[in-house]
């Protein structure tokens, strides 16, 4: 009896054994030498990952160091040996992977959910910096291991959102510390698109546009029918749609996206329009992986310390994996301006 016993204790831990390792080890020294520390704050319910099961056999994905608090600095410590000013505070909202089944696919995808932001630390208050919150998806069809692939991405991903976190700008409004887990919620308090009705003109970035500062500069060019073909500044030149964010009609917004405007819907989450990854990046000449600067990252919050904003269309990190083309509610990052893919 004994003998079964541990016959199935042994064969259950060779299922088990099988794991796939997320290594933050790749390099993520401050050039310009500005940050003095980098912490985190991990507010994941369990530590838990997920696991797939590629051809039947199941494949845990962990983290390399699952101390990660400690991990995160012990890692900026070993490549940051000048330091400025500047205490930099992440924050692991979420993190999982999981196999998903969309609408109309035939077969289910691996995916991985992300969810980080980056903030700095003054006196007890945080100002915002930065928000990664994504799903990346898997091609079966293109990867031969989903949970080695997946573990890869979000490696990168964390690595290029730390080393943009040290130059971008951050917001003017600060958080206390008492409520830097609410702190989504608290910053919206101040976005006047959520709380008054949206008013008509052409807004250049996000933050105008949350804040409902049109640009006075430009308009809403429309044909005999009404329709809008573009966007043309007083002087009656058409403007490039890539300087621009969206525009409001009869108190109704349009986001400019690669295959024209895209009416913003808004519910109890925020502003999303309906597209798919396929559309939305139809014309772009990324890869798959890693996308910097994808999103425009609007105006200039006031900046703290030695903070070094960058242009106006860089500074977001953005990832994502199979460009596939499942329709959905895709939100628009209020913090960011970034596009939120949630499937």
């Amino acid at each position: 009896m004994r003998k079964i016993i541990f016959f199935l204790m042994f064969s259950l831990s060779l299922v088990a054994q099988k794991v796939e390792y997320i290594n933050l080890d790749q390099n993520i020294k401050d050039k310009r030498g500005l940050t003095k520390s980098l912490t985190l704050i991990d507010t994941r319910e369990t530590g838990e990952i997920g696991i797939l099961s590629p051809k039947g056999q199941p494949i845990e994905v962990k983290l390399a160091n699952e101390n990660l608090k400690d991990h995160i600095e012990n890692w900026f410590n070993r490549d940051n040996k000048d330091r400025g000013s500047n205490d930099i505070v992440l924050m692991l909202e979420d993190l999982k992977i999981y196999n998903e089944q969309d609408e109309g696919e035939k077969h289910p995808y691996a995916k991985a959910r992300l969810k980080i932001s980056s903030f700095i630390k003054r006196n007890d208050r945080y100002y915002f910096i930065n928000r990664f919150d994504n799903v990346i998806v898997s091609d079966p069809k293109r990867t031969v291991s989903a949970p080695n692939y997946l573990a890869l991405q979000i490696s990168d991903i964390i690595t290029e959102f730390i080393k943009t976190s040290y130059l971008s700008s951050v917001s003017g409004n600060s958080i206390p510390e008492n409520e830097i887990r609410n702190y989504d919620n608290y910053l919206k308090k101040n976005y006047s698109a959520f709380n008054l009705e949206l008013k008509d003109g052409v807004y250049k970035s996000f933050r105008h546009f949350y804040y409902q500062e049109p640009d006075t500069g430009y308009f809403a060019d429309k044909d005999k029918k009404g329709n809008v073909t573009g966007i043309k500044n007083t002087e009656g030149q058409s403007a490039a749609l890539s300087d621009m964010y969206c525009y409001v009609d009869s108190r109704k917004a349009y986001r400019v996206t690669p295959l024209g405007f895209a009416e913003m819907h808004k519910d109890a989450k925020g502003f999303y329009i309906v597209s798919s990854r396929k559309k939305l990046l139809s014309n772009s000449n990324t890869s798959d992986g890693i996308i910097i600067g994808a999103i425009a990252a609007g105006g200039i919050g006031a900046l703290v310390g030695g903070i070094i904003h960058s242009e106006l269309n860089k500074g977001n990190v953005n990832g994502f994996g199979y460009r596939s083309p499942t329709e959905m509610n895709i939100y628009i990052d209020a913090l960011s301006g970034a596009y939120v893919f949630e499937k």
